[in-house]
């Protein structure tokens, strides 16, 4: 499935991407009652756990099985309309993967890290597909970053490689905005990463039924029309189980935390300083990774 938060009302309620539209769930529940409890909301979809989720699924098949067209119009929603929030609201943690493409650790003129890089970003930076990001005023050197995210879907402690993927809820566009100079001003790089809406997400989360491996997607970044970067997750130096592992050696993580797995090459950084043209106001910026959907921004001056 294809998870999304639709902003309605001044609430959040859950959206199902399919082929013809969005299904808004709340106001099918109002067409056609559902015969066992269906999340209304991303929050009960993530934390309500296989229940939950398989509740929701049969309900998604119903509606597409025994409503006729003129019926789903009642609960179907055109795309172009939605106002759409974070696919996941509320992680507990938002955990990046430094440096963990082997072309981008090259370009970036780095070792190869032998083990995973990890760094931080807070929920202020979370910000929705079609939000404007407003560029921060302390910094004149904003860069993009095409990231794979994952979303936990249980408690994960001590879990091994081989076990890691099977406490995966989904997945998810990503765009690990960076200001460079706040970045590079110490040797921690939080400061530089955690500026408000400087974590996009979305437009969906998928869930892992629909990526069987998550290390083999096409992943992009698109800026104004021009392709920035264009790589594989095959890149990765450490892939997603491996990541999830390591992280679950020294913190619990939970359902609903996110992990940002890093970027491929490409980004500004990365260019020769006379070629370094940094974000600027009016700029849109897309995040594509193969089955994913399209994750777009504007930045904005303010």
């Amino acid at each position: 499935m294809k998870i999304a938060a639709l902003n309605k009302d001044g609430k959040s309620v859950l959206g199902v991407h399919i082929e013809s539209g969005i299904i808004d769930i709340e106001q099918a529940l109002k067409a056609v009652p559902a015969s066992h409890d269906v999340p209304v909301d991303v929050e009960q979809f993530i934390h309500g756990g296989p229940t939950a989720r398989a509740a929701l699924r049969e309900y998604v098949d119903q509606l597409l099985s025994e409503q006729d067209i003129a019926q789903q119009a009642d609960f179907m929603v055109d795309e172009s309309e939605v106002s759409f929030g974070p696919c996941v609201a509320n992680p507990q943690k938002i955990i990046c993967v430094g440096l963990n493409y082997r072309q981008h650790a090259i370009e970036t003129g780095s070792a190869i890290p032998t083990v995973p890089i990890l760094f931080n970003k807070f929920a202020n930076a979370l910000a929705a597909h079609r939000e404007e990001v407003v560029l921060p005023d302390v910094s004149n050197k904003i860069d993009y970053e095409a990231e794979l995210a994952i979303v936990i879907g249980r408690e994960a402690k001590n879990v091994s490689k081989q076990e890691a993927l099977n406490y995966v809820l989904g997945y998810c566009n990503s765009n690990d905005l960076s200001a460079r100079d706040l970045q590079m001003k110490t040797p921690q790089w939080m400061l530089g990463k955690t500026c408000d809406q400087f974590c996009p997400i979305g437009p969906y989360l998928v869930t892992t039924d629909e990526i069987p491996n998550p290390n083999g997607l096409k992943i992009r970044s698109i800026v104004n029309g021009e392709v920035r970067q264009d790589s594989n997750t095959a890149d990765m130096i450490f892939y997603c189980d491996e990541i999830i592992s390591y992280i679950s050696q020294h913190m619990t993580l939970m359902p609903g935390d996110i992990i940002l797995t890093g970027t491929p090459e490409g980004v500004v950084m990365g260019y020769p300083p006379e070629k370094q043209v940094y974000l600027q106001d009016g700029d849109v910026v897309t995040i594509e990774i193969e089955h994913l959907g399209k994750l777009t921004n504007r930045m904005v001056k303010k």
